[in-house]
């Protein structure tokens, strides 16, 4: 029996990663705006290069970003 019960293990594993790719996305979409926006170069760049799962941008947007 093992993993396979009905549907495939790695489906599920595709709608996770999916689903965290659709959340990265929005997250940094945002906070790369307002980072361009605000003139923050160095957030920018981190914004840009490392994927958190949208932590660094959430904490970006909350913590550092201007209103």
């Amino acid at each position: 029996m093992g993993l396979n019960c009905g549907i495939p293990f790695l489906a599920y594993i595709w709608w996770l990663i999916l689903l965290l790719v659709a959340w990265e996305m929005a997250w940094k979409g945002v906070a790369l705006w307002r980072a361009g926006k605000n003139a923050h170069l160095a957030w920018f760049i981190c914004l840009f290069i490392f994927n958190t799962v949208g932590i660094l941008p959430i904490i970006y947007i909350f913590g550092f970003s201007k209103k």
